[in-house]
């Protein structure tokens, strides 16, 4: 496996050296890979103290790039994270997003004006700072006009609230609206996506990261172990592990359910994975962070541990970098711009989910 060798910093005697990347067109420099912090709290682990833990661990290892949203947890994922990166705060960029229902009032949450500068000042309450590198919609709110969601985080760009503005699970047409929006309304550029991207699910590999790469947007992906199954902790013939996310609320999702036909697909390019992998001499896990940020056009891949213990093993694999014959092996078994399962994708679309989008009246 090779290894990348411009770009990097050498860290703390002991610590692995991390790459840094170009986020977009923001000139902001963020690590290969960015800790998320979604398992942080009620949504994952309550321990808060080893969510601290966790986020030093990343944060020692060269980890300059931290993600989260107000509605993790409840808010409580951004309050740990804030702890955790207090000491340290200038020397990372942090990442947060809005959308998503936070409380019992209907219009918390969305992407109106009236939402998106409520929920920035409690987010910088919560993360314990007084600027957001990067503020994102985490998905598209289809009952407001991208103009007004896009001319409120412009006003909080202009206040210095927040440095860069980004998107979430766009489509590559969204990408581009939002490009011409803001140059024929003079609003502030968005500057990047979060995307769904993992051996698993490469969709995005058809329009979505070439747009990107088009605008000069900085990507970051998320669900890059493939919610959790390119761990290799999902096996045909094996109960799934208890407190995974198939055996709580996500499981509800129907993307563990055995009987569909999409769900054997995956425990048998799985079995290969792990073949390829242990061939390679490299652990699953590793090959599927590296895989993620391999595309030209991702600056960064999202780790997302629930415990310290899966932080340390998932590090450890940071500088791995895949061979191009490696790579046309996965290809062969997921091919370039496909996805195994359709409800891996976890955004919504009004002109699929909505019939009335789709058929005459």
């Amino acid at each position: 496996m090779r290894i990348g060798g411009s770009g990097r910093a050498p860290g703390r005697k002991g610590a692995t050296r991390v790459e840094y990347r170009v986020f977009g067109g923001t000139g902001i420099r963020v690590s290969r890979y960015c800790l998320g912090a979604m398992m942080f709290g009620a949504m994952g682990n309550r321990d808060e103290a080893e969510c601290i833990r966790i986020a030093h661990a990343a944060l020692d290892a060269g980890v300059n790039f931290v993600d989260t949203s107000d509605a993790y947890s409840g808010g409580e994922s951004e309050r740990i994270l804030g702890k955790a990166i207090a000491d340290r705060r200038d020397r990372i960029v942090v990442a947060t997003k809005c959308f998503f229902p936070t409380g019992r009032d209907v219009n918390e949450g969305g992407g109106s004006r009236r939402w998106i500068l409520r929920a920035v000042e409690a987010s910088l309450e919560r993360l314990g700072t007084d600027y957001i590198d990067l503020f994102q919609l985490h998905r598209r709110d289809f009952a407001t006009d991208l103009e007004e969601s896009l001319s409120a985080m412009s006003e909080l760009l202009q206040r210095g609230l927040i440095r860069a503005i980004g998107m979430s699970a766009t489509s590559a047409e969204g990408v581009v609206e939002a490009q011409w929006l803001s140059e024929r309304r003079q609003l502030a550029r968005v500057r990047s996506e979060q995307c769904l991207y993992s051996i698993l699910a490469r969709g995005v590999e058809t329009a979505v990261l070439p747009c990107c790469r088009r605008y000069g947007l900085g990507v970051m992906v998320y669900g890059p172990l493939g919610s959790g199954w390119l761990t290799g902790k999902y096996r045909r013939g094996r109960p799934a592990p208890e407190g995974s996310r198939a055996t709580n609320f996500w499981g509800r999702s129907g993307r563990w359910d055995e009987s569909r036909p999409e769900v054997q697909r995956k425990y048998e390019v799985v079995e290969q994975l792990a073949a390829l992998a242990g061939e390679a001499g490299i652990a699953l896990p590793h090959l599927a962070m590296a895989f993620a940020s391999e595309h030209p056009a991702v600056a960064s891949a999202i780790l997302g541990p629930r415990t310290l213990a899966q932080a340390e093993e998932l590090l450890r694999g940071s500088e791995l970098r895949l061979e191009p014959a490696l790579l046309d092996r996965i290809d062969a078994l997921v091919p370039p711009g496909t996805g195994l399962d359709p409800r891996d994708l976890a955004a919504a679309n009004p002109a699929l989910d909505d019939p009335g989008q789709r058929r005459r009246g």
